[in-house]
């Protein structure tokens, strides 16, 4: 029997990355807190694409204008209460490989980020 081709091992490496569940982190922040974020996703497994490649810390950021008016009972840590408060802030997208690497990179983000209420989306992906 002979030993199997690289393609055939390509492909089958393929196929089992393409087994895992994967989704897409999308998070907004302030200028000033971008790279504490980041680095706190990526140190979570975020940002890391299965293939031959190995890339790692992949994200794609747009700038933006966030709004918000902290309630009676907050707590913000930018802003007064009551008073509408508009921020300049980094819309960050990049991908998690893995239920726990998703998991885990949105308790990171939840800890690094400066706000008290952190604006983040999780979206599960397909592969086609």
């Amino acid at each position: 029997m002979s030993a199997p081709s690289a393609a055939k091992l390509a492909s089958s490496a393929t196929a089992a990355a393409a087994a895992v569940a994967k989704y897409k982190l999308v998070f907004t922040v302030p200028h000033t807190s971008l790279a504490a974020c980041k680095a706190a996703i990526f140190s979570a497994g975020a940002g890391r694409y299965p293939g031959p490649g190995n890339y790692t810390q992949v994200c794609f950021e747009i700038p933006g204008i966030g709004q918000f008016m902290p309630g009676d009972t907050a707590n913000p840590n930018i802003g007064a209460r009551g008073v509408l408060e508009k921020v300049e802030e980094m819309r960050v997208e990049t991908l998690c490989v893995g239920t726990d690497v998703v998991r885990q990179a949105v308790d990171a983000l939840k800890s690094a980020h400066p706000y008290e209420e952190v604006a983040y989306e999780v979206y599960k992906l397909e592969d086609f």
